[in-house]
């Protein structure tokens, strides 16, 4: 397995934030393995994965590479920047084109652990690397992201709130079970690969949600970064139909009857706020009205208050449309 070894200082300091092109990336990978994990990933690809294919089928060399960078066990290191928090996809995609041609190649003999097709011996790489995450920024992500970004906030909202409750090893633990483990000492296991472990005491250590439920990678900037990218919560991660239905809307009201919507899985008035973009008074006051007229009811889960739907909350849903949430910003 791989570890990293680091101080109680540098996890004091770790933080979570979110990158578009964290983002990008794995949707690129979804749209390579062309393997949805819910509803709303198979729909998304059915919307983009034809695309996908024309465009690498029109460019081989690109398609090639996209094959060789994802690897075998490990990602090519150029494709994968490590993200520094709040910074926007055209600086992120900066870096990966700015990457020196020699080293591009390097990263690619390490990702197909042998040498690499001479189709790809070639300075164009880092370039031709930019150009197809611009693409899939532009043509399948940002117009999802207003949405994308406040699921993936939610999700850090959950897991800060998380750290303050049960400290960060049971975070840790949680953010790729089976993968990502505190193992005492000092030791975080970072993936399942038999890699050297790496000192990372005095750097900078983030965590970045992504919302494809199959994607994970780690990256760094040796000595100074170092990233765990994670998929967020799956039941923030589907989108589902993304509609509220008409009646229910009338009924109770459109903010009111998406947050109701919402809360087919417990949610905090934290996530709420984050995936609905309304403010927090408002939510609030939708749940208090929504809890007077019993559709929702609250449980505490240690020191959080989560809410969720009655069985009479489920029925007005089933009556009104079933599982739709809301639309997208």
């Amino acid at each position: 397995m791989g570890w990293w070894q680091l101080n109680a200082d540098t996890l004091a300091l770790s933080r979570f934030v979110v990158s578009p092109l964290a983002e990008t990336f794995a949707s690129l990978k979804l749209l390579h393995a062309g393997d949805a994990a819910h509803p709303g990933e198979q729909a998304w690809l059915s919307r983009h994965l034809p695309g996908y294919r024309e465009l690498l089928a029109a460019d081989p060399v690109t398609g090639l590479l996209v094959r060789a960078g994802l690897g075998r066990d490990w990602i090519a290191d150029f494709l994968t920047p490590t993200p520094r928090g709040d910074e926007p996809f055209a600086d992120e995609v900066a870096r990966v084109r700015a990457t020196a041609p020699d080293a591009a190649r390097a990263h690619l003999r390490t990702a197909l652990a042998g040498p690499l097709p001479a189709t790809l011996d070639r300075d164009d790489l880092p370039e031709r690397a930019a150009v197809l995450l611009e693409w899939v920024w532009e043509e399948t992500v940002q117009p999802y992201w207003e949405r994308r970004r406040r699921v993936l906030e939610a999700d850090v909202v959950a897991r800060t709130a998380q750290v303050s409750r049960g400290g960060w090893v049971s975070v840790l633990d949680a953010l790729r079970p089976g993968r990502t483990r505190w193992l005492g000492e000092n030791r975080l296991q970072i993936n399942l690969h038999e890699y050297p472990p790496r000192e990372i005491s005095g750097a900078e250590l983030l965590f970045v949600p992504v919302t494809v439920q199959r994607a994970g990678w780690v990256a760094w900037e040796d000595g100074i970064r170092y990233a765990a990218v994670y998929p967020c919560a799956g039941v923030l991660a589907d989108p589902g139909d993304r509609v509220v239905p008409a009646g229910l809307g009338a009924l109770l009201g459109p903010s009111r009857a998406a947050v109701l919507i919402l809360l087919g899985s417990p949610l905090s008035t934290t996530q709420l706020t984050a995936l609905t973009g309304q403010g927090l008074g408002s939510v609030g006051r939708h749940l208090k009205v929504l809890r007077e007229a019993g559709l929702v009811e609250r449980r505490r889960a240690g020191r959080s208050v989560l809410y969720g739907r009655t069985a009479a909350g489920d029925v007005l849903m089933e009556a009104a449309g079933g599982r739709a949430v809301i639309p997208p910003a």
